[in-house]
């Protein structure tokens, strides 16, 4: 008996005698498989043959690869083929690095996914029945005339709220269900119950990633770092970058704006925006829009004009899809289509563009 099914065996044993035992899963066992390649290294491998520039791969991708070694991703891999994830899914969503356990009906979706939904979609409730539209932070949308070197303005929070995920290989997550109409087979194998938050949680980010674009837009959900590589490069093209809030420097205080930069997407496509959408792993809303206008600027103390960040922001000069109760209207006081919105992305928002554009 090989390895792998010795190991597969025991696997399997644990999960039968204690359901309360902690479940390990021991990668060594299955170290010497020579076809396989750890997750950040396929990355870079990936990376270099997809990305024709010198360019560094981008922090928060790493950030985001899943930390499954070979061997898990070859064991959980061959567990969704055989639909088996959901014997397994303690030890899958430990490993995985996913949002899982426990029950997340006592959880408290923070500004990032209110932001997120809000602003994407104009939706007015969250999955769990939240009122997006309660207040309206202050700094949270502004006026493009506004991203001027000199102007002293309110930041809003910067500090990521969102559950800590990870995306999946592109092995195991093209083994998943990812639809409404496969909803119940997902409820099954995260074990939602019927009306949990979790349930409400991913039949959000499944109606968001299957709404129609809108008019001049290309859209993709995408569940891992190559899926997000294989968008971006299709709209733009192979010589790209991506772009981010550096960090939470200048949070709920004023700041004085430095140097700004317009960014353009490329000379083949729009800026492609990637938005995490809240799901047990890690899931973005790409999108390219062709009326997003980017900006980079420097983040400044208005006493000592010391640098405390590097920001990113994105100004949407097209507004007449969005709900007319949108709290950027009732921040900025106008309405759809009458003026742009602009706004700072943060966390696990950001931005591709042409790289020497």
């Amino acid at each position: 008996m090989s390895l792998f099914s010795l190991f597969l065996l025991l696997l399997l044993s644990l999960h039968v005698v204690s359901t309360t035992a902690r479940t390990t899963i021991d990668a060594n066992s299955l170290a010497g498989d020579a076809n396989s390649i750890p997750t950040k290294e396929y990355l870079v491998r990936y990376w270099n043959e997809q990305i024709t520039n010198n360019l560094a791969i981008p922090p928060l991708l790493t950030s985001k690869v899943s930390p499954l070694t070979t061997a898990e991703t070859t064991l959980f891999t061959q567990l969704a083929a055989q639909d088996a994830i959901s014997d397994h899914l303690r030890s899958f969503c430990k490993a995985a690095q996913l949002l899982c356990f426990p029950d997340l009906s006592s959880y408290q979706l923070g500004k990032d996914d209110r932001f997120f939904y809000d602003v994407i979609n104009g939706a007015t409730t969250l999955a769990g029945g939240m009122n997006v539209n309660e207040s309206v932070e202050p700094g949270k949308f502004f006026r493009e005339l506004i991203l001027r070197s000199g102007n002293v303005i309110r930041m809003p929070d910067l500090q990521l709220k969102t559950p800590k995920r990870s995306f999946l290989p592109r092995s195991i997550s093209s083994g998943l269900p990812f639809s409404t109409s496969k909803l119940a087979e997902l409820k099954q194998i995260f074990h939602a119950g019927d009306d949990s938050t979790l349930e409400k949680i991913m039949v959000r980010t499944l109606s968001l990633c299957e709404k129609a674009p809108i008019q001049g837009e290309t859209k993709r959900c995408v569940s891992s770092v190559e899926d997000m590589i294989d968008f971006a490069t299709s709209i733009l093209g192979h010589d790209i970058k991506l772009h981010s809030t550096e960090s939470a420097g200048g949070s709920k205080r004023d700041i004085l704006i430095g140097r700004v930069k317009r960014i353009d997407g490329s000379r083949s496509g729009a800026p492609v925006a990637c938005h995490d959408s809240l799901f047990p792993y890690m899931v973005y809303n790409c999108h390219a829009v062709p009326t997003l206008h980017v900006y980079e600027a420097d983040i400044l103390d208005p006493v000592s004009k010391a640098t405390i960040n590097h920001g990113v922001a994105v100004c949407h000069m097209d507004t007449s899809a969005w709900s007319p109760n949108h709290e950027a209207f009732r921040a900025l006081g106008s309405g759809p289509g009458r003026i742009e919105a602009c706004h700072w992305i943060y966390g696990d928002y950001a931005v591709w563009t042409g790289a020497n554009l």
